[in-house]
């Protein structure tokens, strides 16, 4: 049904994914800096929107299918949550102008079938980067600290094909 699987880390350090075919691709989500819109001086990450629409747009087709990793709300950590939420709201608006089907998914799930068992905070970071550059020897892993995006497009396309 599905030929073309997304992988979207939500945030603003996340990551996307992209598997069709033998062709993988994988980027950071792209951001600007823009100036905080309280009264305080500060600077804060948002999506750049123009930029996700641009790259996601030519797999904007019937056979694509996207899953996105859940954001983390926590009151405790507000600002972190805040801006998780902000991330995912942008994304949402990119994938349903380009009508791409999306599903969303805990982090848990998808590390469950693609990483070992009993990997904690840190050690999942390291574990499903060194994964990815196994399962995709072909991509570029410079400059990540993660292979997020793609693992959950692997995980799209173990589900979905």
């Amino acid at each position: 049904m599905y030929n073309i699987f997304i992988g979207i880390d939500n945030g603003v350090s996340g990551s996307v994914g992209v598997i069709c075919g033998e062709i993988k691709l994988y980027v950071k989500i792209p951001v600007k800096k823009v100036l905080n819109y309280t009264k305080s001086k500060q600077f804060l990450h948002r999506i750049d929107c123009i930029s996700l629409n641009l790259f996601l747009f030519d797999f904007s087709t019937s056979q694509t299918f996207c899953m996105i990793e859940r954001p983390m709300i926590n009151p405790i950590r507000f600002k972190a949550s805040v801006s998780a939420i902000r991330a995912m709201e942008a994304t949402l608006i990119v994938l349903e102008l380009l009508k791409i089907p999306y599903e969303f998914i805990d982090s848990k799930h998808w590390q469950k079938a693609l990483l070992p068992a009993g990997l904690k905070k840190e050690e999942l970071k390291i574990a499903s980067l060194d994964v990815g550059k196994r399962l995709f020897p072909q991509v570029n892993f410079d400059g990540f600290a993660d292979a997020d995006g793609l693992m959950i497009a692997e995980f799209c396309k173990r589900m979905k094909k």
